[in-house]
């Protein structure tokens, strides 16, 4: 079909269309609203509500709502994950699990930041990216939605020849006829088990190589291995199977501030052909801050957190996954119930993100131990340099919150620290405690000790953009300064504004929980105070000295 048969065709289906998204689901095949079907995670997408802008009769916390007060998210129909007043989240966390609670949750989340009011399953790009078409043949107007101001980087010509040819489902809205994508996903980013080889891990091969294998893989294609299974599956592979997955976001090859990358925690299923994509995402971003990609910290669809064309973690670094594949979803839904009770406290600032000790590794890794997975700790990375580096940098920079800053890299532990670390250390307990047997306690590692069927791997590349690409993460303070540029004027940073929490939504009983003292951190501070009045001291004996020689 000519592009004039294109172009009327599409016309006339648009005005079927009619408004912004009012029967896109009745008269587009291939197109519906977002939460018409499939899941949330592990919950169905009919157990919640889409809504954009205010909602008085919402059950979710009012701090959750004030984040997406200008965008599209589900929300529980039926009461979501509670949480306690009064007390941090880490206990919060630990007496409801140790309560037997988690099977009264459900795991709902507060809210489910999923972007769009529709899903266009199955499409493919035509027109060089002028358009759509649709599995039933149909074709429409295509456009991604605009970049943020603040973004550095975007969607371009060199995206549009790599999802060409693929079939795609897209989260989005319809604007006078024409679709208008706000996140991409290629469904041939299946895990279909049949497919899967299993490999386990060789001599000589750890996670931290494979990671690293070919420059961290960002323009490799998606790449899948099984390291453990407990038998073959059977013929209907992992379809419907639930899932326990750790991602590892790589390196950004354009902000030196981001060669640590990210973390966060997947529960859902598989989905009949080995879908993955209605995954929920647990992630963790600063909320007192506005991110340059529009990054919202929430629980949000796998589509969503790797692929919106702003805040998508896939448009700016390879990723990587390791995929605990359980036999039913009990630990899945422990671990959700759990991490939804966090992000209450979260929202409503009775904790706030710290990149050294409340970062997204830090939360949830400290939520898995909170729950009863004792994941093995690889300690701060020393204690000395941390004693010694809040004085150091405090007065080489003149300010006390420098010298806090580096005292809580070097004094935090690195699990909790570094993200890769973190998903190292989760995938080494699980290959050799867990699936062997040792010392598998209750609570959630039992759990998981006795429902894991398979433990896969998975490296996911960067979509090109016009934006540099990524790398693997560093592990270590002492790599990420390699990486920079020696002198911190060189760094390629990108600023953002604060976000300030309005104070009428402050509970009264909500604040910051305060970092604990410790041996370490009161020797720290006596060492700054120590540095500081001997410079005093130096200073006023060089006055007097001066003063002195000055007197006739």
């Amino acid at each position: 079909m000519g592009y004039i048969g294109w172009f009327v065709r599409s016309m006339a289906l648009a005005v079927a269309v009619g408004g912004p998204d009012a029967g896109a689901t009745e008269y587009v095949q291939g197109i519906r609203g977002a939460l018409d079907s499939g899941s949330v995670g592990l919950i169905s997408a009919t157990d919640f509500r889409l809504i954009n802008g205010s909602c008085p009769d919402c059950v979710t916390i009012p701090q959750a709502l004030w984040y997406f007060r200008d965008d599209w998210v589900a929300v529980p129909k039926l009461v979501p994950a509670g949480f306690s007043r009064g007390l941090p989240g880490l206990r919060d966390v630990a007496e409801w699990a140790a309560a037997d609670k988690g099977a009264l949750s459900g795991g709902l989340p507060p809210l489910a930041w999923v972007g769009s009011p529709l899903i266009a399953e199955g499409w493919q790009l035509v027109a060089e990216g002028a358009a759509i078409s649709g599995p039933a043949g149909a074709t429409l107007p295509f456009a991604v939605a605009p970049r943020l101001p603040s973004n550095q980087s975007y969607y371009d010509a060199q995206s549009v020849r790599y999802l060409a040819g693929r079939s795609l489902s897209l989260r989005g809205r319809m604007e006078r006829g024409r679709f208008i994508a706000r996140s991409v996903w290629p469904d041939d980013f299946r895990l279909d088990a049949a497919s899967v080889p299993f490999k386990p891990l060789a001599r000589g091969e750890t996670l931290d190589t494979v990671v690293r294998a070919e420059d961290g893989g960002a323009r490799q294609p998606l790449a899948a291995r099984v390291l453990w299974q407990r038998s073959a599956p059977g013929p209907e592979g992992w379809n419907g199977k639930p899932v326990l997955a750790v991602i590892l976001n790589g390196a950004q090859g354009d902000d030196d501030e981001a060669h640590g990358g990210h973390f966060a925690i997947a529960t859902g299923r598989f989905g009949e052909r080995g879908e993955w994509r209605d995954w929920l995402v647990n992630n963790f971003y600063n909320l007192d801050s506005v991110s340059e990609k529009g990054i919202v910290a929430s629980s949000l669809p796998m589509d969503a957190y790797m692929g919106d064309l702003n805040s998508g973690q896939a448009w700016y670094r390879p990723s990587y996954m390791l995929v605990a594949v359980l036999k039913q979803d009990r630990a899945s839904a422990l671990y959700q119930g759990a991490i939804s009770r966090v992000f209450n406290h979260f929202y409503r600032h009775d904790f706030v993100y710290r990149h050294a000790t409340a970062n997204c590794a830090g939360i949830s890794i400290d939520t898995l131990r909170a729950l009863g997975w004792q994941v093995p700790k690889q300690g701060p990375t020393s204690r000395v340099k941390a004693i010694a580096g809040l004085p150091y940098m405090a007065v080489k920079e003149g300010s006390l919150e420098s010298g806090r800053q580096a005292f809580d890299y070097m004094s935090t532990e690195r699990t909790a620290l570094y993200p890769f670390v973190a998903f190292e250390a989760i995938g080494r307990d699980i290959l050799e405690r867990l699936v062997a047997g040792k010392q598998a306690t209750s609570g959630l590692e039992g759990m998981l000790a006795e429902d894991i069927e398979a433990l896969v791997y998975v490296r996911i590349p960067q979509f090109p953009s016009s934006r540099a690409f990524g790398q693997a993460p560093v592990a270590s303070f002492d790599e990420y300064m390699q990486r920079v540029p020696e002198d911190r004027k060189d760094w390629k940073i990108i600023p953002v504004p604060p976000r300030p929490f309005p104070t009428a939504l402050k509970d009264g009983d909500a604040g910051d929980v305060p970092m604990e003292a410790s041996s370490i951190a009161l020797a720290a501070y006596g060492g700054f105070f120590g540095v500081t009045a001997v410079g005093l001291w130096r200073r006023r004996s060089k006055r007097r000295d001066a003063g002195r020689a000055m007197r006739p």
